[in-house]
């Protein structure tokens, strides 16, 4: 019975990577959809390579960082374990890959590709895995503290502060050291339009990250006697509170809708496996209204040019879920408890902190050495062509 159990619980955990793994390819092309035409090359190329380039950070740095755990062993000792070990790393290495993802929205159409990548490893290499071993893994005594100064500790379920906020945080910072695209907001207080270049493409990324989010969120139990029906439930409510106030608030703007589900997930993740169902619609209402309104504000009154708006959406939404958590998890509003919200305030302040402080420091570091940025020549031809020598549709007429 054991070995029946620690096999499905392998086979549970290995599900739940390859449902968050085809998250990226929602990232991919979310990111495609939204940058202009001459750029969809380079926001599909960045998403893989950058996955590539966090699997192993992680897997030789990161996830010994926040587990203590290496696989500095033979493959006899690995396969001893019934795979369940490295199986849970792959899960878990695909949520740490989901920094990088975050950021490459807001970094779009003017970041130079090798520099980002080496950015990336460092972010998951180390950065990120601090935080998740802190709040995941109990390391370096912050949740004993917040434990003891609050009665409860920090409680993230599946990342609204963990992966969400860190990622937002951290791509706020990388965006006010990259600088606005070029001509983007003009001398004479003008602001130029760089409208979407596929609506069906940016509508097809949010179904995959949206499908996908429900093995983000419900396989983050990570074994299959936790499995939580209520994780479900809660998940699709907030997806549909963050999607109704989007579309009403965003009048209707396809941007705005296809981000709204979105919003809504990244907040519930932190509290959907103590909240009720209620509690979690309101929560990705409250999310819908926050993308809404500071992508609005980011973008034309505060000038800080966030291609896809990753700090509101993934930044303070996932803030935002990590307070949320603290609130509708309490028995008073029907949740099922063991979370208060001071703990949520102290943990969620602690994330956004290191991860903004992180991104200075990493992408400062990298922008003194070698660059960040493209050339203006370079962001004028674009970055398919000047990166990746072709096009997103390149056409050749046949001679005969």
């Amino acid at each position: 019975m054991d070995q029946v159990k620690q096999g499905t619980d392998a086979l549970f955990i290995l599900l739940g990577a390859i449902m968050v793994l085809a998250m990226h390819a929602g990232f991919a092309f979310l990111e495609l959809g939204t940058v202009r035409k001459k750029n969809q090359v380079n926001a599909l190329v960045k998403i893989l390579v950058d996955f590539a380039v966090s699997t192993l950070a992680y897997f030789f740095v990161g996830y010994t960082v926040a587990y203590g755990v290496h696989f500095f062993s033979g493959a006899q000792t690995l396969a001893d374990r019934n795979g369940y070990e490295l199986v849970k790393f792959f899960f878990l290495l695909t949520f740490a890959a989901a920094i990088p993802a975050i950021v490459s929205g807001g970094i779009a159409e003017r970041a130079r590709f090798g520099p980002q990548l080496a950015a990336t490893a460092v972010l998951v290499g180390l950065v990120y895995p601090v935080f998740e071993g802190v709040t995941w893994n109990g390391r370096f005594g912050v949740q004993a503290w917040i434990e003891a100064t609050t009665g409860h500790p920090f409680h993230d379920f599946a990342g609204s502060v963990v992966v969400h906020a860190v990622g937002g945080w951290i791509g706020l910072a990388a965006v006010l050291l990259l600088g606005a695209r070029s001509n983007r907001y003009r001398k004479d207080g003008a602001i130029s339009a760089h409208p979407p270049s596929s609506i069906p493409f940016l509508a097809l990324g949010a179904w995959v990250l949206t499908v996908g989010w429900f093995g983000f969120n419900v396989m983050s139990a990570q074994t299959v006697d936790k499995i939580s029906g209520l994780v479900a439930v809660n998940s699709l409510m907030a997806m549909v509170g963050g999607t109704l106030v989007a579309a009403l608030m965003g009048r209707n703007d396809p941007g705005f809708v296809y981000n709204g589900p979105l919003a809504g997930l990244v907040a519930v993740c932190a509290g959907s496996d103590v909240m009720h169902p209620a509690g979690a619609l309101v929560t990705g209402c409250v999310a819908g209204a926050i993308f809404v309104s500071l992508f609005t504000l980011t973008q034309n009154r505060w000038k800080i040019d966030d291609v896809l708006g990753v700090w509101p959406l993934h930044g303070l939404c996932g803030a935002w879920g990590g307070i949320a958590c603290g609130i509708f998890g309490l028995p008073a509003l029907g949740g099922l408890g063991g979370v208060n919200l001071t703990a949520q305030l102290l943990g969620t302040v602690l994330g956004v902190v290191w991860a903004f402080a992180g991104g200075l420091l990493v992408y400062g570091a990298v922008k003194a050495a070698v660059g960040l940025r493209l050339s203006a020549e370079e962001e004028y031809e674009g970055a398919d062509l000047s990166i990746h020598r072709i096009g997103a549709t390149p056409e050749r007429e046949a001679s005969w």
